[in-house]
């Protein structure tokens, strides 16, 4: 496979949240940036090597070949992602262009060495589910934050936005994976947040709260 049709087969793995729905072109095109024109020709050379179906007007599929190799992919990009953060000293926030380029590495013996330098990691720095090498993962029960009412207290898991300025937000602010996070107030205003993150009080808005993981402890 080229690069390129790796990268369709990603990305219609998230659009498709796995292979539980069908996605259409035009959201492909906005995804990839580019011309619904060439993802129709792009979707005609994943479909004869049997990655994806596609039926008009009824969008894009993964057949299961397709969403191994898209798992495949997957598991690439987040452990090298680990092995950014841990082993070069990357922060959270540089890591993901870097990984798009390494995943694309086809050594299977090499990235299963990897896994077993880094100990087998089962979330990658932004918390995402690391697939073992059968596309085999078990997501967490996590919800975001501002899904929870008044003085729920929970562990931060994970991020839904990993964009580099949101994480360098969170860096600036000292909010990291792995902090106890417990709600103490809600704004009727604007939905803003007074939360204790250890043993420090701090506002954050709405935006912030609805892209953070949290996962409750008992």
């Amino acid at each position: 496979m080229t690069f390129s049709e790796e990268d369709y087969i990603k990305a219609i793995y998230h659009l498709g949240k796995g292979a539980q729905k069908n996605v259409s072109t035009n959201a492909i095109a906005k995804q990839m940036m580019t011309k619904p024109s060439s993802v129709t020709d792009m979707i005609k050379k994943l479909s004869e090597k049997d990655l994806v179906h596609y039926k008009k007007y009824q969008g894009v599929t993964l057949t299961e070949s397709g969403r191994l190799t898209a798992l495949s992919i997957i598991r690439k990009h987040r452990l090298w992602e680990v092995f950014l953060v841990e082993k070069l000293d990357f922060s959270w926030d540089e890591v993901h262009e870097v990984a798009e380029q390494l995943e694309h590495i086809k050594s299977e013996k090499l990235i299963n060495k990897l896994d077993k330098h880094l100990g087998f990691p089962k979330v990658d720095p932004h918390g995402d589910p690391i697939p073992s090498k059968e596309g085999v993962f078990i997501e967490s029960t996590k919800k975001l934050l501002n899904e929870f009412p008044i003085n729920t207290k929970g562990i931060c898991v994970g991020v839904k936005d990993s964009s580099a300025p949101f994480l360098k937000f969170l860096d600036k602010n000292k909010i990291a994976l792995g902090n106890t996070i417990t709600i103490l107030e809600k704004e009727e205003f604007d939905n803003s947040f007074l939360v204790k993150i250890e043993e420090r009080e701090i506002y954050i808005s709405n935006e912030i709260a609805s892209n953070l993981y949290i996962k409750v402890t008992l």
